[in-house]
């Protein structure tokens, strides 16, 4: 099966896109940029030289250190599409990314859009459980 061209996207060349939408919408650089850490797991730093080394979409998100636990629970329509619905793991992890901004420029609350729970819906996984998920689940990547 061929791939997908958005998957050969830069990284570098939708960033600016996603900071405008935001912004458009009174948002700042800054929640677009701890949207995305949090889905992926990149430092501020780390996802500043993803951006600097124009890294396509494919490898942006297979460097990720660890996509975040909670990225299931984005449910909701990209482009008449339901998120939970896409088989193909990296477009589910493309849209992912693109529905949160979509959230973010609609005015969602930030702890909304990050899926933070109330203390009594789950149980947060020690730094011990998110380390071992993250080498369980191939989310450890050598450094770029």
């Amino acid at each position: 099966m061929p791939q997908h061209r958005i998957y050969r996207m830069k990284f570098s060349g939708v960033y600016p896109m996603y900071v405008q939408k935001a912004e458009r919408k009174n948002r700042t650089k800054e929640e677009v940029d701890q949207v995305i850490c949090w889905l992926t797991g990149y430092g501020q730093a780390e996802l500043q030289r993803q951006i600097e080394l124009e890294s396509d979409l494919e490898t942006f998100f297979a460097k990720a250190p660890l996509f975040h636990p909670n990225a299931s629970l984005i449910k909701g329509v990209v482009c008449g599409v339901r998120v939970e619905e896409i088989e193909d793991p990296l477009m589910r992890q493309v849209c992912y990314l693109d529905k949160l901004i979509d959230e973010l420029a609609k005015g969602k609350a930030l702890d909304k859009i990050l899926r933070q729970q109330n203390e009594g819906d789950f149980q947060p996984l020690s730094v011990v459980d998110y380390a071992s998920r993250a080498v369980t689940e191939g989310g450890i990547h050598e450094q770029v």
